[in-house]
């Protein structure tokens, strides 16, 4: 399998799981993804938040890590990347305000390149207009922002053509294998790493 080139966007209190397991997840089967946010640079960190359902009417957010950005964001040129994730959290609540963030979603989906958004991501998509007659999910609280920018509601890991949507982490496995699936992944599975045991 030859690597894919992924961009991946970030931004203050994305969601903690949400950044790190799909930025490590990707890298692991071969892929590059290049981390970025606006108004920042490679080698700078944003501040992860961590959301988690522990019975109420919604989510509980704590303060998650720094994550380490390891591409600068005005160097971006979409045409250099194969896919793109747009992970949850509130930081797409403010990276939809950036134009040139909303320039580059459009790019991927106007040449029908793989984009896997999950949980509030997919605001993003709603603001760059490119959701319109696609099925896709959110996090569930979305779903009136979903339908009013065009998209077809679904409750759970949907699939359209190259754009694979999630309502939160707990849908990572399937999420992100359906990602992997869209891309074209094939994983070797090599032997085990020698232990100790071997000797």
């Amino acid at each position: 399998m030859t690597g894919k080139q992924i961009l991946m966007f970030a931004g203050d209190f994305v969601e903690d799981y949400e950044m790190m397991v799909p930025f490590q997840a990707l890298q692991a089967v071969g892929h590059e993804v290049h981390a970025v946010c606006p108004e920042t640079e490679a080698g700078e960190t944003v501040k992860t938040a961590v959301h988690d359902f522990r019975g109420d009417q919604t989510y509980m957010e704590t303060r998650g890590h720094d994550f380490e950005l390891n591409a600068t964001f005005d160097e971006v040129d979409p045409a250099d990347y194969d896919a793109l994730v747009i992970p949850g959290g509130r930081a797409p609540e403010y990276l939809r305000t950036y134009d040139r963030v909303l320039e580059i979603t459009r790019h991927f989906a106007d040449a029908d390149k793989p984009i896997a958004a999950l949980c509030h991501g997919t605001l993003i998509l709603a603001a760059a207009d490119t959701i319109r007659g696609t099925a896709c999910t959110a996090y569930p609280a979305l779903e009136a922002d979903v339908r009013a920018a065009g998209g077809e509601w679904r409750d759970e890991v949907t699939r359209d053509g190259t754009l694979v949507t999630g309502q939160a982490w707990p849908d990572h496995p399937e999420w992100i294998a359906q990602f992997l699936d869209v891309l074209g992944t094939e994983i070797d599975h090599a032997p085990s790493a020698a232990t100790a045991d071997d000797d």
